[in-house]
C-alpha cells in the first residue's frame, strides 16, 4: 500500500477512535450542568494524560505504522523528509527502526509537554473571558466542550498548512523563532500587568451583532434562542466564539514551539490533540490554583524564549550534539524550577491574616 494513502487511512482511523472519545466524555458521562469539582478535574486529568502516555507507547514500539512503512528504503525517506541529516546508512533495518521509534516519541512527549504547558496562559485568558461576560461556572463545562472540539479542527489546518510551508520554505522556521523569542520577552516584563479583556470593544462582538440579535440572558445554557419570533445568539455562544479566537491567537505560539521539536506533522498534530484533550479538565484544576504559582508566567516565558532561540540557532546547535532530549531536560527543568519557586519564595508585602 502507497504510504501516502496509509497515513490517511490511520489519521481516519485515529479521529474515529478520538472522536468516540469524545462522544463518551462529553455526551455520555457529564449530560448536566454544573460546576467540576478540583477531584474530578484531576481525576480527568490522570485520565488524558494516561491516554496520552499510551499513546507515546504506541509510537515507541510500532511508530513507523503512522507513515505505512515497511522496509528500509520507506524508513530512510521518512526520516530524511522529517529530519533533515538523519541517515541510517550501516544500520540493519531493524536498529534503524529502534532508533527511528525512540526518537519519535521522544519528540511526541516534548511537543505534548510544550503544548501543555503553555495551554496554561491560554487558560488564564479563558478564565477572564468567562469573568467578563459574567457566566455561571456551572456553564463553564459546556462552552469548554463545545471549545475543545472547535479547537481540534483549528488545529489540524494550522499544523498541516505549517508543515506545507516548512517543507516548502526552511526559512519559515526563522520567522517562527523570531516571534517566539518576541512573545517570551513580552510576556515576561507584562507578567505583572494586570489583564482585561473588554468584550464589549472585541471586533467579533462587534461583527456579529450587526448580523444577528444576542440575548444578554446569562442564565441561559443554549447557544441560539426566539425571543419575538426573532432568532437570537446568546451570550453563551458569543463566550464560546471568542475562547475559540483566543484559542486560535495562542495556536500561533504553541504549534511553531512545537515545530522546533520535529517537523512530522503528525506528531506535531497527535502531541496537539492530546494536550488539547486535556484542557478543560486542566482549566478546572487551574482555576482553583492559579494563586499558587505566582512565578509560573516567568517559566512560561523563559519557556517560549528557550524555544525560540533554539529555532534561531538550531545549525549550531545541531553542532555540538544538541538533541531532542536535552530540549525535554531544559523544557522540564524551566517548569519545575517555576512550581518549585512559587511554593518555597514567600510572597513579599503580603499582608498577614487577621
Amino acid at each position: 500500500m502507497d504510504s501516502s494513502l496509509f497515513e490517511i487511512l490511520f489519521f481516519i482511523g485515529f479521529t474515529i477512535v478520538i472522536a468516540g472519545i469524545l462522544i463518551l466524555d462529553l455526551g455520555v458521562f457529564e449530560k448536566e450542568d454544573k460546576v467540576v469539582s478540583m477531584k474530578n478535574a484531576s481525576l480527568s486529568i490522570g485520565a488524558w494524560v494516561s491516554l496520552a502516555l499510551l499513546f507515546g507507547v504506541f509510537l515507541r514500539f510500532h511508530g513507523e505504522k503512522i507513515h505505512g512503512v515497511n522496509d528500509f528504503e520507506g524508513l530512510q525517506e521518512i526520516a530524511t523528509k522529517y529530519h533533515k541529516g538523519v541517515s541510517y546508512e550501516g544500520l540493519s533495518f531493524d536498529q534503524a527502526l529502534e532508533s527511528y521509534r525512540s526518537q519519535m516519541t521522544l519528540e511526541y512527549i516534548t511537543g505534548y509537554l510544550i503544548e501543555y504547558s503553555l495551554s496554561i496562559d491560554n487558560i488564564f485568558v479563558m478564565i477572564l473571558v468567562f469573568a467578563s461576560f459574567g457566566i455561571k461556572q456551572k456553564y463553564y463545562k459546556r462552552v469548554l466542550m463545545w471549545g475543545v472540539l472547535g479547537a481540534l479542527f483549528m488545529r489540524f489546518i494550522f499544523i498541516f498548512l505549517s508543515s506545507a510551508l516548512i517543507q516548502k520554505y526552511e526559512w519559515v522556521l526563522y520567522v517562527f523563532g523570531a516571534f517566539l523569542v518576541y512573545t517570551g520577552v513580552k510576556m515576561f516584563f507584562e507578567r505583572n500587568k494586570s489583564e482585561h479583556v473588554k468584550t464589549t470593544d472585541n471586533p467579533l462582538v462587534k461583527v456579529i451583532s450587526k448580523f444577528i440579535p444576542i440575548s444578554h440572558d446569562v442564565n441561559d445554557h443554549t447557544f441560539f434562542k426566539r425571543k419575538d419570533g426573532k432568532l437570537h445568539m446568546t451570550i453563551l455562544f458569543v463566550c464560546l466564539l471568542v475562547i475559540e479566537l483566543t484559542d486560535l491567537v495562542f495556536a500561533v505560539d504553541s504549534i511553531p514551539a512545537i515545530f522546533s521539536v520535529t517537523k512530522d506533522p503528525f506528531v506535531v498534530f497527535f502531541s496537539n490533540i492530546f494536550a488539547i484533550l486535556g484542557l478543560r479538565s486542566l482549566f478546572f484544576l487551574i482555576s482553583n490554583v492559579m494563586n499558587m504559582f505566582r512565578f509560573l508566567k516567568i517559566g512560561l516565558a523563559v519557556l517560549l524564549t528557550f524555544i525560540g532561540v533554539k529555532m534561531l540557532t538550531i545549525h549550531w546547535l545541531e553542532l555540538i550534539g544538541f538533541e531532542t532530549h536535552h530540549s525535554l531536560i531544559i523544557i522540564l527543568g524551566i517548569l519545575t524550577t517555576s512550581i518549585l519557586a512559587s511554593v518555597l519564595i514567600p510572597e513579599k508585602n503580603k499582608e498577614p491574616k487577621a
